[in-house]
């Protein structure tokens, strides 16, 4: 099962106590999936086992038994035209069905149910829900805003979609959405990407410096090879020469090794100092 389906599958599972929030969610699935059918049905065009059955659930537990097609319009604060036209006009929802924060919740759980999806975590961050209009979009774009998120619009193959890409965000609406369980997947998808991601920044970083000091090793060497080669020790300062003669010997020791070395000890910076000049010597031998 995708981590989509599974995201839909725990959201199945939530209602909202009120049934204020009930015509909320009710209404995010029905403005992005409703449709009439040839029996003038009021039913969702998406053919999902999980979406069909919430839908059914919530026009129970909103409606009773009783489920008259102009009673739920009248109830999402729809007119009578799309019923007599056979068509529903996509808008945006009644700003009076989402005022309060939890039927906010419920809207966006509703159309998420009915035209959302969301990526594998362990590939990349992606949160989405396709709209018919940008009239939609932009309403469920504030409605994630007011939630702290900062979700993007894009047009794709004539339809707006809503979106989110940085994990985080897409936690929060996790969360906002009340899918609990996946939230906790995914957060620990998140924290073991930021290890593995630390881990390979701290190995990155050592085999640059590994790097960086081998190569510097060598050159010191190349040099010291060339003065030895051109002109001797025996022309250099007695200092000079004695942490030569300790590079040849010691060629993969540290600068803080090489110190040692030599009599009486030098630090590392002394060591620094003496190479430096012993490279400065090399280049004018060139």
């Amino acid at each position: 099962m995708s981590f989509s389906s599974e995201v839909k599958e725990e959201l199945a599972k939530q209602f909202g106590r009120s049934r204020h929030c009930q015509i909320a969610e009710l209404a995010g699935i029905l403005e992005l999936e409703g449709m009439l059918d040839e029996e003038g049905k009021l039913v969702v065009s998406n053919e999902n086992s999980l979406l069909q059955t919430k839908y059914g659930l919530l026009l129970q537990k909103i409606f009773g038994e009783k489920q008259e097609i102009l009673q739920i319009m009248q109830t999402l604060h729809w007119d009578q035209e799309p019923y007599r036209s056979r068509k529903i006009n996509h808008r945006r929802a009644d700003g009076m069905l989402v005022q309060q924060t939890c039927c906010k919740r419920a809207f966006i759980r509703g159309a998420f149910m009915a035209a959302g999806s969301i990526s594998d975590p362990n590939k990349s961050y992606h949160f989405e829900i396709v709209c018919h209009t940008l009239e939609q979009a932009q309403q469920l774009k504030e409605l994630m805003e007011f939630f702290e998120t900062e979700p993007k619009i894009v047009e794709r193959k004539e339809r707006m979609v809503v979106y989110l890409k940085e994990g985080s965000q897409i936690v929060d609406l996790l969360n906002v959405m009340e899918a609990y369980v996946s939230l906790m997947n995914l957060e620990n998808v998140r924290i073991l990407k930021e290890m593995r991601n630390s881990v390979n920044r701290k190995v990155n970083c050592e085999t640059a410096n590994i790097n960086k000091t081998v190569n510097a090793a060598v050159k010191q060497m190349e040099d010291i090879k060339r003065i030895r080669d051109t002109i001797g020790f025996d022309n250099i300062p007695e200092p000079l020469a004695e942490i030569a003669q300790a590079r040849l010997d010691y060629p993969e020791a540290t600068l803080k090794e090489l110190g040692t070395y030599l009599d009486p000890p030098v630090g590392k910076s002394g060591v620094n100092h003496r190479l430096r000049k012993l490279a400065a010597i090399a280049e004018n031998l060139i």
